[in-house]
């Protein structure tokens, strides 16, 4: 439907307030204030990250030992030298590895120093924040080879959330506008377009694409990402409101049973909370799962939240896994009685999201994350989320 030219007008307005830092109250036209974005907005808003430096100021659990975890690591180090390359080469499996390691790294780092930064009041951590991404945004073109699009989504999904903390909490950054160029031309085509492979590669993109849309306020992309991500979510996680089998993939050749049991990786039996890859391993199925919690983090950050939506198939999907992961035995009907475990540090935000603001039992997701904290990284495109996430209430 056609905006009016009042809408239009409002809209318009709202976005040059924002620009100076002027925002309208709450109760603003919600037709309106959907045509803008909330900053920063990428996984986390400003009243979390209030909530995370108080918590830390006054030497509270977990929060406190979750950020000497994360200040005592390489991705704090201000000596760190950025690595960037014109062309980041990544094959299956990263081999080869030109670049891709590097990529992911450096921009861990540099969202750890944007934590670091907002947490400390120190500014050579926002300096070097901003260096790490100055020196990508000055040099990388692309991506080749079979990974490309799964590394363009793993590191899509980590600058981001570095440059928003940094772009609206630090007071100068010359450079943001190439970066945001960087964003629009190396990364958003390639993420946008998603992917038919294992699911965790088109969820990571989705978010890759999503957080790139906050960043730049681009609302015909975000609209884009989030109809596929849906899509894909519904697909990824089976549930038995889906009947007898899961949802066909938003994309490719899957579309018979047999086939959609051959993506299942053999299986047959569908249960509550079992994922595409669960019989593959929990490592990929854990990177799919975060990728969800994360959209859904930053959607209700955006005022459009999704956990309602996908409440029962991220609270079934985290119980399945970790129920194994802390040593229920596995029944033969599932993956031939056999599970590759490793889910990761990936369940703080969906844990958080569901039990302690939604109000859901996951005794099974609270024992495997209470006694994993704090949870550090994954040295991909997860970190730091018991500092970021846990009993975070904003």
């Amino acid at each position: 439907m056609r905006r009016s030219p009042l809408l239009a007008a409002g809209a318009a307005v709202l976005a040059v307030l924002a620009s100076v830092g002027l925002h309208l109250a709450p109760q603003a036209d919600a037709a309106v204030v959907q045509a803008t974005f909330a900053h920063p907005g990428v996984l986390l808003s400003r009243a979390q990250l209030d909530f995370v430096k108080g918590k830390v100021a006054a030497g509270e659990q977990p929060w406190a030992a979750a950020n000497s975890q994360m200040m005592a690591s390489r991705y704090a180090a201000l000596s760190r030298t950025p690595a960037p390359r014109a062309v980041v080469e990544c094959g299956s499996y990263s081999n080869p590895n030109n670049g891709c390691t590097d990529e992911r790294e450096d921009a861990i780092a540099a969202y750890t120093d944007a934590l670091a930064w907002y947490i400390t009041g120190n500014a050579a951590y926002a300096q070097k924040s901003i260096a790490l991404m100055d020196a990508w945004s000055a040099t990388i073109t692309s991506h080749t080879n079979s990974n490309a699009p799964l590394q363009t989504g793993w590191a899509g999904s980590v600058w981001p959330r570095a440059a928003e903390i940094i772009r609206y909490t630090y007071s100068s950054w010359p450079n943001q506008a190439r970066f945001a160029t960087m964003l629009r031309t190396v990364y958003l085509p390639t993420v946008i377009a998603g992917s038919s492979s294992n699911g965790n590669w088109e969820l990571s993109m989705m978010e890759a694409a999503v957080g790139i849309a906050v960043f730049l306020d681009d609302r015909a992309s975000y609209d884009r990402a989030i109809t596929r991500f849906k899509a894909r979510a519904a697909a990824y996680v089976y549930v038995t409101a889906d009947g007898s089998q899961p949802k066909y993939p938003p994309v490719g050749n899957v579309d018979t049973r047999a086939e959609l049991i051959s993506y299942w990786q053999g299986q047959s039996t569908f249960v509550d909370g079992l994922a595409q890859e669960s019989c593959r391993d929990f490592v990929h199925t854990g990177y799919g799962i975060s990728a969800i919690a994360h959209v859904a983090e930053t959607t209700r950050i955006q005022g459009a939240d999704l956990y309602p939506e996908l409440q029962d198939r991220l609270r079934h999907s985290l119980g399945f896994h970790t129920k194994f992961e802390n040593g229920t035995a596995v029944p033969s009907t599932i993956c031939g009685g056999s599970v590759t475990k490793g889910f990761g540090p990936v369940t703080e935000v969906a844990f958080n999201a569901l039990h302690n603001r939604l109000g859901i039992a996951m005794s099974n997701t609270q024992t495997y994350t209470e006694s994993r904290r704090p949870q550090g990284t994954n040295n991909l495109f997860v970190a730091w989320e018991t500092l970021t996430h846990a009993g975070n209430p904003a």
